[in-house]
């Protein structure tokens, strides 16, 4: 395994400068530096990307190594250009090097343990994620490959729809793609240990920057616990998959600290110099930030929305109150009017899905001790995490500047909360359709103001217990204080591994846990199977198409080998004729209403039996399907173990 993940290295190395390059040349021309720059440059490339997939797409240029290339350098010479108008990166005060080596050792600890127990889950470079989204992403990168469109407008027709689907994680691994010439799955991997080891645990660790200030322990410590929760990064790799979720909510946190950062951006933090100038930066920035996190999943943007409304309602009504005449009104208004936006936001991503799709499973009294405990989902207890969390919920209660913090993390917990506990339907659809209720999705979003509340926590504790054994005080108490903290998250982290590399996932509607990953697992697409599809190419030509039961990974066949596999997700179409073909498809031979029906998909030319299925949510058991020995109408073309591929000859004329 580990001379697998070496090997592959030169791709991850690329699909690090697909997330991040772009986005540094862009911020460095918006005079961003350090830690800003490193945080904003996923979030500036995700935004590059996506955007020209758009434009690409309505001009119809096609979207290759070429052309992406050629899109990012115009875009990296506007910026630049843009940015003779700012002027001169304003000078600062040098950072202390105490404080930088601490930063430094927290973002190593928290970037090492993410990425270990991502490689302990994923196994190999080349593994497949055996769940049900996968099929669809995998598939919708070959599509654009194909079609040289990564267009949110018009992915989708990967599967035969039209319309909006934000792909932006689709553009970047198709980049990777393109760039390296891997497997799809390679690519996919890469790109997200890149998010989940990369821009999530920056990007968390800025916000921290921009809550309390560049001073603080906090920072360095918020570095180092970005690693310490179940629900997220990892969760989102082994449930769904939820490729695209997991980079929007990665991308959160630097989108709010531009928000929770904004005053002190337009008095003293700014990079340039004149109120006009920052303010027109950090607008950009933030629409940037926005667009990207749309592209990426909209449904992130009701987290963003909920710090950003925290923040914005704790800084301007104090503020408000502590003046007098115009000015108050002009605060108490716009605080009216930023909660009116959010309402209607919330209204339009709420209504903007197929709504509430998954039923509660606990009681009301275990969804709050899930929340209190950090063990949604069944996940294991996360004790340690939380006691740091409601210490740090405690101290930000407390702190008028952190109450935000504190008010946000009680809205996510809420949500989470409803999701698993509330069963009213108009309550889910309303408050949670943006996320389908899906208590996993939901669960994830509370990480990003969990990880900053434990790290305000952390440094609580570390600050009292240094000043309570030694004479200690001021900075030097807190830097003492963070290098033991520093050291006991490492330690606690590597023990955590070594207990248990990895923590399975629990299906919350059957109650059962994951007995392995489910990168591994032979379940959906066994490795005869895949052997089979990678294959294809070599009996199926261009333009003939393969059919099967989608509930046993045959729809990865487009992904793995280029040709028409249909289905190309992991539902199976409803209408009369499917089901007549999904029962009777063998009886071909002898039924001449099977091959009126197949005239309906483009008159398959062959089918794979992968056996009958599965039962389990999701998935389907097809007695059609499968059991091709013997039958009159299907002739044997290829067969590895147990998976066969059949030419369909009862419809020939």
């Amino acid at each position: 395994m580990i001379a697998a993940w070496a090997g592959a290295s030169p791709v991850l190395l690329v699909a690090f400068a697909v997330v991040f390059l772009p986005g540094l040349a862009l911020g460095a021309a918006g005079r961003l530096r350090g830690l800003t720059l490193w945080a904003l440059a996923p979030v500036l490339g995700v935004a590059a990307f996506a955007g020209l997939a758009l434009v690409y797409g309505a001009a119809r240029v096609p979207w290759s190594a070429l052309t992406i290339v050629a899109g990012l350098a115009v875009l990296a010479a506007i910026a630049w250009l843009a940015g003779l108008w700012l002027g001169p990166r304003r000078t600062e005060p040098r950072p202390a090097g105490r404080g930088i080596r601490l930063l430094a050792a927290g973002l190593v600890i928290g970037i090492a343990l993410t990425t270990v127990r991502f490689v302990i889950y994923v196994h190999e470079p080349a593994a497949i994620s055996m769940t049900n989204d996968a099929v669809f992403h995998l598939n919708a990168v070959r599509h654009i490959l194909e079609t040289g469109s990564a267009s949110s407008l018009q992915v989708s027709s990967v599967v035969g729809s039209r319309g909006f689907y934000p792909a932006a994680w689709h553009a970047l691994a198709s980049a990777v793609v393109l760039f390296t010439g891997v497997e799809i799955p390679v690519a996919a991997n890469m790109v997200s240990l890149v998010i989940a080891a990369g821009v999530w645990p920056v990007g968390v660790t800025w916000l921290a920057r921009r809550m309390v200030g560049a001073g603080s322990i906090v920072v360095p410590l918020t570095a180092a616990l970005s690693a310490s929760l179940v629900v997220f990064p990892m969760l989102m790799f082994q449930w769904g998959v939820l490729y695209s979720f997991a980079l929007s909510l990665a991308l959160v946190p630097a989108v709010a600290a531009l928000v929770v950062g904004s005053a002190a951006w337009m008095t003293a933090d700014s990079p340039v110099a004149g109120r006009a100038r920052s303010a027109v930066l950090l607008g950009v920035l933030l629409l940037a930030g926005l667009g990207a996190i749309a592209l990426s999943q909209p449904a992130s943007l009701l987290t963003w929305a909920i710090i950003a409304v925290s923040w914005f309602t704790w800084w301007a009504v104090p503020a408000a109150f502590a003046t007098t005449g115009r000015t108050r009104g002009v605060l108490l208004v716009a605080a009216a009017a930023a909660l009116a936006v959010f309402v209607a936001l919330w209204v339009v991503l709420s209504r903007a899905t197929s709504g509430s799709h998954w039923p509660p499973f606990r009681t009301k009294v275990e969804a709050v001790l899930d929340v209190l405990l950090n063990g949604p989902v069944l996940l294991p207890v996360m004790a340690g995490v939380s006691i740091l969390m409601l210490v740090g919920v405690v101290v930000a209660a407390l702190r008028r500047e952190l109450r935000w913090l504190a008010t946000a993390w009680v809205v996510l917990a809420g949500l989470y909360v409803v999701a698993a506990s509330i069963g009213n339907p108009l309550l889910r659809r309303m408050l949670l359709g943006a996320w389908y209720a899906d208590p996993y999705r939901i669960a994830a979003a509370c990480a990003v103001v969990i990880v900053p509340l434990a790290a305000v926590g952390l440094a609580w504790i570390a600050g009292w217990a240094t000043r309570a054994i030694s004479r200690r005080r001021g900075a030097e108490a807190d830097a003492f204080g963070a290098r033991w903290a520093l050291v006991a998250v490492a330690s606690l982290g590597v023990a955590a591994l070594i207990a248990a590399p990895m923590i399975q996932m629990r299906a919350v509607t059957q109650g059962t846990v994951d007995a392995e990953s489910r990168y591994v697992t032979p379940d959906y697409l066994s490795p005869d199977e895949r052997a089979l599809l990678e294959r294809l190419d070599e009996h199926v030509g261009e333009g003939e198409r393969v059919i099967g039961n989608p509930s046993t990974g045959m729809g990865f066949g487009y992904m793995l080998s280029g040709r028409d596999v249909f289905p190309r997700t992991w539902a199976h179409p409803r209408t009369p004729q499917w089901q007549l073909i999904q029962n009777d498809l063998r009886d071909a031979g002898t039924d001449p209403e099977v091959c009126e029906a197949l005239e309906t998909y483009g008159s398959p030319d062959f089918v794979v039996d992968f056996g009958l299925g599965e039962s389990t949510p999701g998935r389907y058991e097809l007695l059609g399907m499968t059991d091709f020995e013997g039958r009159p109408g299907f002739e044997l073309v290829d067969r590895e173990g147990d998976a066969s591929l059949w030419r369909i000859t009862a419809c020939e004329p």
